[in-house]
């Protein structure tokens, strides 16, 4: 980790690395990933995205990437905290024809009382343009232009504002596509978005967030703040998240191993 990087990502909100995981191994991983979302939602299950958490409790192949000392080490440094601990994973697989996922950031999704979150975003495979590569609007308070936006689910015109407001602020949007080996971080303000599947391949990615050890539950919960009692059971709100499902992934006495 070079210090532009991270200061490319205190600026940005987030950053691409290039040759991070080896693809042979990620091969391995789309297939591992493949077989689980079979297993728990059936071969054809009619549905045009499909995802899975908290798989690393289950699968021990899956569990070495998700607790990944390497992965989190960069989350460690691109947070500048001294340790991380794991949030959850979430498997995704946009389906051929899966359309766009929304512009949106994740800290309204996190019950955590804490900004210092990342999440690492891993393809499974090269991802073209036509496929939906993960996008970002570069800045890390560019939230704050659309933060008073609402949100409509039933059709785009939320997305269609949100593009003439980063248009006017002249706001610099990255879609590039992604490397096999290549993966993401991105800060829990980042505004993300991605594209239609316009492929005939599943897209496939493996996302991991982080938090800073010591952070706290929120004391109290929204509506989409997520499911606190899923992702750390037995703590209480307002109490430091420290659950066995919540373990250190990195701290500055450990070494890379894996």
């Amino acid at each position: 980790m070079s210090q532009e990087s991270i200061d490319q990502f205190a600026k940005d909100g987030y950053i691409k690395l290039k040759n991070v995981i080896d693809p042979n191994a990620l091969k391995l991983l789309r297939e591992q990933i493949s077989s689980i979302l079979v297993e728990v939602l059936g071969r054809a299950p009619g549905l045009a995205f499909r995802s899975d958490e908290m798989m690393w409790l289950q699968d021990d192949f899956v569990r070495r990437f998700v607790l990944s000392k390497r992965i989190a080490q960069i989350a460690t440094k691109l947070l500048k905290v001294n340790a991380v601990r794991l949030y959850h994973d979430n498997a995704l697989s946009k389906e051929p024809g899966c359309g766009r996922t929304p512009w949106h950031y994740d800290h309204h999704h996190f019950p955590i009382d804490s900004l210092n979150i990342c999440t690492a975003w891993i393809p499974l495979q090269p991802i073209s343009k036509k496929m939906g590569p993960l996008a970002f609007a570069a800045g890390m308070e560019t939230y704050k232009l659309v933060n008073n936006l609402p949100f409509n689910k039933f059709d785009t015109s939320y997305d269609m504002q949100l593009s003439d407001i980063f248009l006017k602020n002249q706001i610099p949007i990255h879609d590039s596509a992604f490397d096999l080996g290549e993966i993401s971080f991105h800060h829990a303000l980042s505004f993300h978005t991605a594209g239609a599947n316009m492929t005939d391949e599943s897209r496939m990615a493996l996302a991991t967030t982080y938090f800073e050890d010591g952070a706290c539950l929120t004391s109290s919960q929204t509506m989409i703040s997520g499911d606190f009692q899923k992702f750390m059971p037995g703590i209480k709100p307002g109490g430091i998240i420290n659950s066995d499902y919540n373990p250190i992934c990195y701290d500055s006495t450990q070494t890379i191993d894996k």
